[in-house]
């Protein structure tokens, strides 16, 4: 007899809805790696997961970053005020100063060396400059009806003005006729006016200098100060006055008058070298010195090699104090380095697991150095937003003009991805050599 089996169907098993995944698979490219935007999105994933151990390992690179854009600003910025002044005064100006240039110990004063005969021979020489100014300086008091100041008193000629390029705020500067005739004229700087005279009409008052009186025919427009002084705090009168009426400047053998110094301003910047050489022959000459300048008793200062000297020193000293600060970025990068060493221990099973289910080395490898680079690179933006602010606030207060270049922003953003990038290899490779078996068992 035939017995009838009742053959039951077996039920197919459902899909897994998508939430039992345990990963996500990652966006694969054309060329077979993983999506990049999707390995950045899982790095930031990791890191806020940690939020407080991914923020003091950025913390290296937050100080480093921030500190080399700080003094790259800063240095920038003295850079560019310290040429900026000595363009102000002129790069194609030569200045003859009395004195030898080497004196020993004890001879704190120049000797006066320097003569009106010798500004007058300069001049006899005719060369391509736009005036030769000889001067004499001297400290003194200056006396108003209702203020005194103590002041730097500079004896003149009218080429003075041109050299200098001086503008006039009130009145007329120093003439030919004051030369000549000694006169009792003086022309104040700005700020030197106003202490005198406050907000009155300084034009055509009298101040007394050594009880000589001596009317102000003139007020500078205001230049503004600088480390080498400034025009505004001084007072200008006929060198011939000075060296006449007021300091007594006459040589020692009673033939001529002193001057303390000779400017010259050469109409192209080219020829300074030439009229170096040219002023000091002529020079030696008249004093009677060795034509090998091992004895010259004057000192001739070229603008133009003080702007090259200055500028060198302060390129050298900014990048100098941003390789101090790029030590932080070192420090940084060995911390990061460590923390990626960690999260690859932390993770090894889900690293076997990745491999298990088709992840290659070059994946693992990939994930590990783009997190390594999102954290450097995040460290790098807060620590350009801080680095900012510095500067930004030394601009604002007026102290130094340091503003922020696309060139300090790119070496800030530069390094820090450079940093991430080469402590963040090892680690990676390290996490890409496992073998997916060892890692699976790894407790």
């Amino acid at each position: 007899m035939m017995t009838t089996l009742d053959v039951q169907t077996v039920p197919t098993p459902a899909p897994a809805a998508s939430d039992d995944i345990l990963f996500q698979p990652i966006e694969a490219s054309s060329s077979g790696f993983g999506s990049l935007w999707e390995v950045v999105r899982i790095s930031f994933g990791s890191l806020l997961a940690n939020k407080v151990r991914s923020l003091l390992t950025m913390l290296g690179v937050i100080i480093g970053v921030a500190s080399v854009v700080s003094l790259l600003a800063l240095g920038n910025g003295a850079s560019a005020s310290i040429t900026g002044e000595i363009e102000a005064i002129g790069t194609n100006v030569l200045t003859i100063s009395a004195g030898s240039q080497n004196r020993g110990p004890g001879n704190a004063t120049a000797a006066q060396n320097l003569t009106m005969d010798d500004a007058r021979a300069i001049e006899a020489l005719q060369l391509p400059v736009i005036g030769v100014a000889p001067q004499l300086n001297s400290n003194a008091q200056i006396v108003a009806k209702s203020a005194d100041k103590s002041a730097q008193i500079v004896g003149i000629t009218p080429s003075f003005q041109v050299v200098n390029n001086l503008a006039m705020q009130q009145g007329s500067f120093i003439t030919e006729e004051h030369l000549q005739g000694a006169n009792t004229v003086i022309v104040l700087g700005s700020t030197l006016a106003k202490d005198l005279f406050g907000n009155g009409q300084a034009v055509g008052q009298t101040v007394r200098i050594n009880n000589q009186s001596l009317r102000v025919v003139g007020v500078l427009t205001p230049q503004g100060g600088s480390a080498f002084g400034s025009e505004d705090d001084r007072a200008y009168i006929p060198i011939t006055t000075a060296q006449k009426r007021l300091f007594n400047a006459r040589t020692p053998d009673g033939n001529g008058y002193r001057v303390g110094s000779i400017t010259l301003s050469a109409i192209n910047a080219s020829d300074l070298d030439a009229l170096q050489s040219r002023v000091s022959m002529l020079l030696r000459e008249r004093h009677h010195l060795k034509l090998d300048g091992s004895a010259d008793d004057f000192n001739v200062i070229n603008q133009a090699e003080i702007l090259g000297t200055l500028t060198t020193i302060t390129s050298m000293m900014t990048l100098f104090l941003a390789a101090v600060a790029g030590i932080s970025l070192l420090v940084g990068g060995i911390g990061i380095m460590n923390i990626m060493l960690v999260s690859v221990t932390e993770r090894t099973r889900e690293i076997g697991l990745r491999k298990a289910v088709g992840a290659r080395s070059h994946h693992i490898l990939m994930q590990f150095v783009v997190e390594a680079a999102v954290l450097s690179m995040t460290g790098g933006m807060i620590g350009l937003m801080l680095g900012s602010i510095i500067p930004i606030v030394v601009t604002q207060m007026g102290l130094l003009d340091a503003p922020i270049d696309l060139q300090t922003v790119g070496v800030a953003i530069g390094f820090s991805l450079g940093v991430g990038l080469f402590f963040g290899i090892y680690p990676a490779q390290r996490a890409a050599k496992l073998n997916p078996i060892d890692a699976l068992r790894h407790e």
